[in-house]
């Protein structure tokens, strides 16, 4: 079997061998019910309490404020709604438009039930204005909620200066760090975060697993009812050989830099290709993320191409290319509809020199390829000659 280049770690990554040995031993020794009151149980209780301490310890929290999910989306479900739940009286959210499909729905799930929310907008690099964010804030403001990373363009927001306002102004702040965790060192106290959500997968560690910081002293209720797991915000049986993978996750060793420059020399290589657009900002920009749009093609038909070749990318967003059509963060930046229909996104782990050239080599032969039959064929040849 050929060797497969793997480009789509925004969505999900592989797991780590160290990782998976980890949760084995949880999985076929240390089986025992986190909950159980007797020697086996407890045992297990101690060894995922170490882990909580250690994942609260990576973004300098207190380990009684990491309630264990099953990931992002729960993470954010449980935040919006949990403090929507436990504080009735404010009525008002600001989020922006190029969120997580898991917070913007929510969001539009309470307008539903009375709730008023500001979308603000970002420029054309993908950034709020935190000025807009500041405007906005009104007496009934209950939550600010704008992500750390972008998951299609990878803009990084500046979370501290909204978190300063947000204390300020006595309003929760909230921020989606899925993309982010463990590839930005966070401070959750420097940054005045009250609520974080994080998922296990996107940093070689396991699906299923992730987790939602709450800052003591936020009250917020629980969506799950039951035994009153998780200091009664999450109830069921505790995923202990996740928790586990989770914290061993942590302990990957990552040559950003290294990534950094790959993925650099890869985008060189890409923008030389006519008609390619960088989507996002160039410079505020998470390491590994690479989201271009080439004019008058299709982004799936390339991502199909290439993966006839062993290459896998995506065209966006995992968790919302079922629902949607065109890209509603590349809509928000104000992205030509030519170009839209024709983005990818590639987020890498580490590749060689000769991989960045294969990838290179293939999407340019693709490109030309789909471009041949594309109907905008003569648009892209006038556009070359104006340029030129």
């Amino acid at each position: 079997m050929e060797k497969t280049i793997y480009l789509d770690n925004a969505s999900t990554t592989k797991v780590d061998l160290n990782v998976v040995k980890a949760m084995n031993e949880f999985f076929l020794e240390d089986y025992a019910n986190y909950s159980s009151n007797n020697h086996f149980g407890k045992k297990i209780k101690n060894e995922v309490e170490k882990a909580r301490k250690k994942i609260a310890n990576h973004i300098e929290a207190e380990e009684n404020e990491i309630i264990f999910t099953t990931g992002g989306t729960e993470s954010n479900n449980l935040a919006i709604k949990g403090l929507a739940y436990a504080n009735p009286k404010k009525k008002h959210i600001i989020t922006s438009e190029i969120e997580h499909p898991s917070v913007l729905e929510v969001c539009k799930m309470l307008e539903k039930k009375g709730y008023s929310v500001d979308y603000v907008g970002v420029n054309k690099e993908g950034l709020v204005d935190v000025k807009e964010i500041k405007s906005k804030i009104r007496e009934d403001t209950l939550v600010v909620s704008i992500m750390h990373v972008n998951n299609e363009i990878g803009t990084i927001q500046p979370i501290e200066e909204i978190g300063r306002i947000c204390r300020e102004k006595r309003v929760y702040f909230h921020t989606d760090a899925v993309q982010s965790f463990k590839k930005i060192d966070i401070d959750v106290s420097k940054t005045n975060i009250d609520l974080l959500s994080v998922s296990g997968h996107k940093i070689n560690g396991p699906k299923g697993i992730g987790f939602l910081y709450v800052k003591n002293g936020i009250k917020i209720e629980p969506l799950i009812e039951g035994g009153g797991q998780e200091n009664n915000l999450r109830s069921g049986t505790i995923n202990s050989p996740g928790i586990i993978g989770l914290s061993s996750a942590l302990d990957i060793e990552i040559d950003k830099n290294e990534v950094k420059n790959s993925r650099d020399e890869l985008l060189l290589e890409l923008l030389k290709i006519p008609g390619t657009r960088l989507n996002g900002s160039r410079e505020k920009r998470i390491y590994n993320n690479i989201n271009v749009s080439f004019f008058g093609i299709e982004g799936g038909d390339l991502v199909d191409e290439l993966g006839k070749k062993g290459i896998y990318i995506s065209t966006g967003s995992a968790c919302s290319s079922s629902k949607l059509n065109e890209s509603y963060v590349l809509k928000a930046i104000k992205a030509d509809p030519l170009y839209i229909h024709g983005s990818i996104r590639l987020t890498i782990d580490k590749l060689t020199k000769k991989e960045i050239d294969f990838v290179a080599e293939n999407l340019k032969e693709s490109v030309k390829k789909l471009r041949e039959l594309s109907p905008f064929k003569l648009e892209l040849n006038k556009m070359e000659m104006k340029n030129g």
